[in-house]
């Protein structure tokens, strides 16, 4: 990654686009490739800390561990940003993906809950945090459940949960069924739709 968490003059941890493009391929698997997650992000803007600078920079050594395969590191960049900023959404929701990569659904639940305790239920991690925990109700069977977080997520701009509700409500799925046989069709040149 030759351009990924540069740093400018005043030491702060720039989180470059390729980067956010690395983090939705290995933390968003269904969303097509260049696709971002849109977030709102409401959060005052307030001077970083040192604590936040530094739990920056670990957490793009985490995505870079987790762009090279290695869960495990990226992990533990994830669990030392935690330790240097506890008070920090995102490195609770990185680690979240982590967890839940490596098959620790009630440790990424755990760290899901507290990035949106900690984000106050806005900005980019909490969206990131509900869609996350959403994709985990679904598939657990709590489609209620789902349901209302994948909203959150969708009115805090993401993208991606949109898609998933698109895809949950059986009307809209019938829809899109059959206009993908349409344009299949139209597509395969079979004549009159």
């Amino acid at each position: 990654m030759s351009s990924s968490g540069a740093m400018n003059g005043n030491d702060e941890v720039q989180v470059t686009s390729h980067d956010k493009e690395v983090l939705n391929q290995i933390f968003n698997p269904g969303l097509p490739y260049g696709d971002e997650v849109d977030t709102v992000d409401d959060t005052p803007q307030t001077e970083d800390s040192e604590e936040v600078k530094q739990a920056k920079e670990l957490e793009i050594q985490g995505v870079r561990a987790a762009e090279a395969g290695n869960v495990e590191a990226a992990l533990g960049f994830f669990q030392r940003a935690v330790a240097t900023a506890p008070d920090w959404p995102s490195a609770y929701n990185n680690r979240a993906q982590a967890l839940r990569l490596k098959g620790d659904i009630a440790g990424a639940r755990a760290d899901l809950d507290k990035a949106i305790e900690l984000s106050e239920g806005r900005g980019s991690a909490a969206c990131q945090a509900f869609t996350q925990r959403g994709l985990i109700k679904k598939k657990e069977g709590d489609d209620a459940g789902a349901k209302e977080d994948l909203e959150k997520a969708a009115s805090l701009g993401g993208a991606f949960a949109k898609q998933v509700l698109v895809a949950m409500n059986p009307y809209a799925a019938l829809c899109n069924q059959m206009l993908s046989g349409v344009l299949d069709k139209l597509r395969a040149g079979e004549g009159q739709v």
